[in-house]
């Protein structure tokens, strides 16, 4: 089984409107729609707040490969930020996605590459994600909603110990690291 290591938005795009027209997972007759920011943080403003932002944080299995040196690594603590909001009276929902990247260990170059993911990993997170989005937009109960924290490893997978110096997310404050 190859691993990707390429960051494709469009499996992302592709997915999330799978499991919206296909499999009907949030079947309100809202249009929702997934859209990506490479900036975006956790903190959601009180005016955001006002406007009806939440933010959702996912810790997935990516792989990723370094643009300088082609080297390859697994992780199992990719952080990947989702914001949104439904919009009730215009009947739309809007989510915006945020992956944070890992340096090379080899390079150190301060250059974040962005993580790979398969399509099953793709499919966890935005099912959690739409778990989130039933339960805080349309008030929905999960019978196993594990809402401990606000975020949610996958299965575990062994890869190396977490470097918080490498990983973005902990350099921003945000990493699922310490939820262990």
């Amino acid at each position: 089984m190859s691993r990707s290591t390429d960051w494709v938005p469009a499996l992302w795009l592709e997915t999330f409107d799978e499991l919206l027209c296909d499999d009907n997972e949030l079947d309100y007759g809202d249009q929702w729609t997934l859209n990506f920011n490479y900036s975006q943080s956790d903190k959601v403003t009180k005016e955001e707040r006002k406007k009806g932002w939440k933010v959702y944080c996912h810790c997935a299995y990516g792989n990723f490969q370094c643009a300088s040196c082609s080297k390859t690594w697994p992780s199992a603590r990719v952080v990947v930020l989702f914001r949104y909001r439904l919009q009730r009276g215009r009947g739309r929902g809007t989510v915006i996605m945020r992956p944070f990247g890992q340096t090379c260990r080899r390079c150190q170059d301060d250059m974040f590459e962005l993580p790979g993911f398969s399509k099953k990993e793709v499919e966890e997170a935005l099912l959690r994600l739409i778990s989130k989005i039933r339960k805080n937009c349309y008030g929905e109960y999960d019978d196993d909603d594990d809402d401990g924290g606000s975020s949610a490893c996958s299965t575990k997978v062994w890869t190396k110990p977490h470097e918080k110096t490498l990983c973005e997310a902990c350099r921003m404050g945000i990493c699922c690291q310490d939820e262990d």
